[in-house]
């Protein structure tokens, strides 16, 4: 099958930050920046995502269908909302201008970029977009909503409810699962007249689950399908690992036309299998299958791109004082504090913090100091931070310390007055974790939350940015502190290896194994320091500010290495 003419495609995924509410992880930006930047190339991209039971009625979408499935065994409706793709998330009113005469499919096809909201009570879950599995049951909740979007979406297609597209772009193991009806049920079979792209943002989550014996299970979810499957099913909808469990993002990726990696150096540590014990992460156990479609030539590594304003007044977004983020991380925690019954820890340690270092800063701006800031923005994933949480044996002796407490040693005695803005959240047992640190070290803010403006604001007035990643299949931090001039000191490992090159964009540290990949970090991070105020420093920093990793440029590497065969 050749695709000469890419006019129109459908991302299918979990997350879209075009929308509020809407973003976890990387993804999201993706969703977002993607379809106008293909538009860019004359190419449409629509966005079919889950309603998680408030964007329809936020955005005003207009309800465009109900469709009738069979799903673990019984009739359900789910409702289809659409609007169009707003300019900007506080955008509402996108239906306004819209009849209903502009909602049927022959008019869709030729209408600007839509989003399509899928609504069922299973999508809904207190407006989050990923509910947190038991951990005896990773994934139950999550698989069994995103195993009925998948249905859902395949039934518009297939049914001719949603317009006619030349390529079904699906992303991560969320909407895997349309690749396995489309491949592995006859009734889907239409559905194999469009290019399949299924991207891995993330590899280490796969959305494993049993083939039968629960209620969040694949003979549950669709008995009328499971004795009838084609034989690739065999060969694909398996965990290799666990036979007796199916494995989504392995569907995906066996059964798509194209394998999308995130970044090219990602793309080839994949095809070797992990090594958790030396801090390696590769496959996650499906690097047989990713060999497989680079055999074939079916494995692209595209770097993610990155929105740019290069307009005069982004040059001076970072004119605002320490005080005055320090104000804003305050606001930040107290807002966090609004919406909980009980005062946090945390938060009590974050704003006593914060506290003292508002005074500090009052005494150090009188003697014309400026304290060293140092970021950190970031899920609080054991991606993220497990080289931060390893034990360090310092050359002093000290041995019952972790990395992070070594960094914050080196950090008092070469920058006295620095401080530490850590802003992420995420797993529990990490947040204790740093918790623990937070109460002993004072050069340590740690907010655990999430606040979009705060964010911003710690990107472009950071003096150094921390991001060492055990894996990154792309990573989209590291690209915003450098856009507002902030240098990264990074793992090379994935997208951060292929984004900063190591003492001239940013520094970069590596190692054979955990031992060595702390110790690297640490030294590396005192060598670093030593640089700041330096010549050095600032063409680093000035560097960093230049890069440029477009979607403009992205965009046409998906339509002519992923879009056409």
């Amino acid at each position: 099958m050749t695709q000469k003419n890419v006019n129109r495609v459908l991302l299918v995924a979990a997350e879209n930050d075009a929308l509020y509410g809407a973003k976890v992880g990387g993804m999201a930006d993706v969703i977002r920046d993607l379809p106008p930047a293909l538009a860019q190339c004359g190419v449409t991209a629509d966005v079919a995502m889950p309603n998680y039971g408030f964007l329809a009625a936020y955005y005003h979408a207009k309800h465009f269908a109900n469709i009738s499935l069979d799903f673990a065994g019984s009739k359900h409706t789910v409702k289809v909302f659409c609007m169009p793709r707003p300019s900007h998330k506080s955008n509402i009113s996108a239906m306004s201008s819209m009849s209903d005469a502009d909602l049927q499919p022959q008019q869709l096809q030729t209408n600007p970029p839509m989003v399509y909201l899928f609504d069922h009570p299973l999508f809904n879950h207190n407006g989050q977009v990923y509910c947190n599995g038991a951990h005896d049951r990773p994934f139950a909740e999550d698989a069994t909503k995103f195993a009925l979007f998948s249905l859902s979406v395949a039934t518009c297609l297939v049914d001719n409810i949603l317009p006619r597209y030349d390529v079904l772009h699906l992303h991560d193991w969320h909407a895997a699962m349309v690749a396995m009806l489309r491949k592995c049920v006859d009734y889907f079979d239409s559905l194999n007249s469009m290019v399949c792209i299924y991207t891995i943002h993330n590899l280490a989550l796969q959305g494993v689950r049993p083939f039968s014996g629960d209620y969040s299970s694949f003979q549950a979810w669709f008995p009328q399908y499971a004795s009838q499957l084609k034989p690739v099913a065999n060969q694909s909808i398996y965990d290799p690992r666990y036979s007796n469990c199916i494995n989504p993002m392995r569907m995906g990726i066996v059964l798509s036309d194209k394998v999308h990696l995130v970044s090219p150096t990602y793309a080839q540590e994949v095809l070797l299998p992990s090594d958790h014990q030396k801090g390696f992460f590769g496959g996650e156990g499906l690097e047989a299958d990713l060999a497989l479609k680079a055999e074939h030539q079916q494995l692209i590594g595209i770097i993610n791109g990155c929105m740019y304003d290069d307009s005069p007044h982004a040059v001076t977004a970072a004119e605002n004082t320490v005080l005055d983020l320090l104000t804003l991380a305050e606001n930040a925690v107290l807002s966090w504090q609004a919406k909980v019954e009980h005062v946090s820890v945390l938060d009590s340690i974050a704003l006593s913090r914060i506290s003292q270092l508002k005074l500090a800063n009052s005494l150090a701006e009188k003697a014309a100091q400026t304290p060293f800031l140092l970021t950190s923005v970031g899920r609080l994933t054991e991606q993220k931070v497990l080289l931060l949480l390893q034990p360090y044996d310092s050359p002093n002796g000290q041995s019952d310390i972790t990395v992070l407490e070594a960094l914050l040693q080196a950090f008092k005695q070469l920058q006295p007055n620095g401080v530490l803005l850590l802003l992420g959240s995420g797993d529990d047992q990490i947040a204790k974790d740093l918790q623990t640190v937070a109460a002993r070290f004072d050069n340590l803010v740690f907010m655990h939350g999430y606040d979009e403006l705060l964010s911003e604001r710690l990107y472009q007035q950071g003096d150094l940015f921390l991001m060492p990643s055990s894996f990154e299949p792309c990573g989209i931090s590291q690209m915003l502190a450098m856009r507002a001039g902030q240098p990264c000191l990074v793992h090379a490992v994935g997208g951060l290896k292929d984004t900063i090159e190591d003492n001239v964009s940013g520094w970069a540290f590596t190692g054979a194994s955990l031992p060595e990949q702390s110790e690297a970090l640490v030294e590396r991070f005192r060598q670093v320091l030593a640089l700041y105020g330096t010549p050095t420093w600032r063409k680093v920093a000035k560097n960093a500010a230049k890069q440029r990793f477009t979607w403009d440029s992205v965009a046409k590497d998906y339509i002519e290495k992923l879009y056409r065969l």
